[in-house]
């Protein structure tokens, strides 16, 4: 019996036989060729199959993990079609007289090395991508299919897992997945969080795990291979109690979220897309505590229209038929990047040029939304959040902005809610000191401790290199909490939670001593922590 340490992604138990998964990498030589045109239209097959089979992927990830984690097939498919690496592969082709697969690797290196070279770590992610996309293509110029083939349940081991290697593994047959590379923030992770499959990162891989029993813990980050009788009965009988402790939460539905001596907390979920509601009534939420207005922008090419927006919210607020739905206003930038935005490059995105300073700049893109938003409220319990604040002043503005768009409503005879309930995202340090000033201003809080975590840290959550420093439950991150709440109270209003922490139990108690009012997590939580909150005093 042999144990290996990783970081986990997803917690659960898995048992079942390791399957090691090596990449069928081509050995791509330079072939000197007589009929450049022959080989263009080669690889502009070549391309179309690949993206065909892109367009056949983000169809199947739609399906299992939703809109917003299928959307890097989307991305592909765009950097498939840029003109940089289409126009570098055909030059090749045609000036240098080479092979089609050589053209492509070579243009694809070149790229993804581009990529990886760049500060910015959004861009520095696409250098992945880039090699996903040029792998692609030279594996249909060899006429091959790139499925992932599971003959029986198993665990998949591997360096590492592109998306699209992902998504195409059997469901039925996948218990769990380790690779050595990636990071808690990859697509790869989110994917494996998204399907509530046990996975760890950061492990030594061997390749002669091949065939083996493994155990993958996803509560303490283990790999056990070729376990002995007692701790294969051990992680059995873990593995038993886990799925008996799901069935009884499903007991826990239609049941208050009350503490034992009786004080009630607001219990919502996090969604990205109105077809998240589904997952919402699944579990029982009580409401929407966060609602990802951006993916309205993310799935096109063009800006949304007012009506496009007012209809996707009003949607919402009917299916959750006069329950809160606190729908954030758009946060785009940073790690959430629109090619018709024309945002531009720049040396640190997480803090440059993005949410409510796009909207404040950019008041047309943002009196659009507000408009839309608005109207929808006329059909449902809708409140308004914005991100990423850090003066008094952006509020000041913000409801004058709102002020004018209500205004112009009232002349036209649109109804809407005109005590529509308005509140901040609490995420920056910032925030955190001015929060007795601000709370004067709104009429909620809701902390992001996803990036109010990163900024009190000064760790950038996406950079693997620091996956073992960020500290969620670090002393500093915790005061900013329990001061915000308090000063939240002090001016009459509520505060809650809407980052991943929200959902983290351990903490759920120290939550409730700091005098938390509600807590929004992703929907597969909404039991779990309505038990925490249940058993606590």
């Amino acid at each position: 019996m042999e144990n290996f340490s990783g970081k986990a992604i997803f917690r659960g138990i898995a048992i079942g036989t390791i399957m090691f998964y090596t990449k069928n990498q081509q050995q791509v030589r330079r072939t000197k060729i007589d009929n450049p045109e022959a080989e263009i239209s080669r690889f502009q097959e070549a391309k179309g199959k690949a993206s065909r089979e892109l367009g056949q992927l983000y169809d199947k990830a739609l399906k299992e993990v939703g809109e917003d984690n299928a959307s890097i097939f989307q991305v592909h498919s765009m950097m498939l079609e840029d003109d940089d690496f289409n126009d570098a592969v055909i030059d090749k082709i045609k000036n240098q007289h080479v092979n089609a697969e050589y053209a492509v690797a070579k243009t694809g290196d070149a790229l993804s090395e581009m990529f990886a070279n760049m500060e910015d770590e959004y861009f520095r992610a696409r250098a992945t991508d880039m090699k996903d996309i040029s792998e692609r293509v030279i594996a249909k110029l060899a006429g091959e299919e790139g499925e992932v083939h599971l003959k029986e349940p198993s665990i998949i081991v591997a360096e590492d897992l592109a998306p699209s290697e992902t998504i195409q593994l059997d469901k039925n047959m996948l218990l769990a997945f380790v690779t050595k590379l990636g990071s808690s923030n990859s697509h790869t992770a989110i994917l494996a969080r998204s399907m509530n499959m046990p996975a760890l990162i950061g492990v030594k891989i061997d390749k002669g795990w091949n065939g083996k029993l493994g155990i993958v813990d996803g509560y303490n980050g283990e790999l056990i291979i070729e376990p002995d009788e007692n701790t294969l009965c051990k992680y059995k009988k873990m593995q038993k109690n886990e799925l008996e402790k799901r069935e009884l939460l499903k007991e826990l539905k239609g049941k208050d979220t009350v503490t034992r001596s009786g004080r009630r907390v607001r219990l919502y979920a996090n969604i990205g897309k109105p077809a998240d509601l589904t997952g919402v009534m699944e579990n029982d939420a009580e409401g929407i505590g966060l609602f990802r207005s951006e993916f309205l922008y993310l799935g096109s090419n063009k800006f949304p229209t007012e009506e496009e927006q007012f209809e996707a919210y009003r949607k919402v607020a009917e299916t959750m038929a006069g329950k809160k739905v606190i729908i954030r206003t758009l946060d785009i930038g940073a790690d959430k990047q629109v090619d018709y935005f024309n945002l531009g490059h720049e040396e640190n995105p997480a803090m440059g040029y993005r949410a409510i300073r796009i909207c404040l700049s950019q008041q047309e893109i943002f009196k659009t939304q507000l408009r839309a938003l608005l109207r929808a409220s006329a059909f449902g319990n809708i409140s308004i959040m914005y991100p990423m604040i850090i003066s008094v002043g952006e509020v000041v503005q913000i409801k004058e902005i709102v002020k004018g768009v209500m205004e112009e409503l009232e002349a036209e005879g649109i109804d809407f809610n005109k005590n529509i309930e308005q509140g901040i995202m609490i995420e920056t340090p910032a925030a955190v000191l001015i929060s007795d000033e601000l709370a004067g201003e709104v009429d909620f809080f809701s902390i992001g401790t996803n990036d109010l975590t990163q900024y009190m840290l000064a760790v950038d959550r996406q950079n693997p290199k620091l996956e073992s420093i960020i500290d969620t439950h670090h002393p500093a991150v915790l005061l900013a909490i329990k001061m915000v709440i308090e000063n939240a109270h002090k001016k009459g209003i509520w505060a809650g939670i809407c980052g991943e922490l929200g959902a983290d139990i351990s903490l759920t108690e120290t939550f409730l001593s700091f005098g938390i009012d509600e807590l929004s997590v992703s929907p597969t939580f909404v039991l779990p922590v309505r038990k925490a909150i249940r058993d606590c005093e």
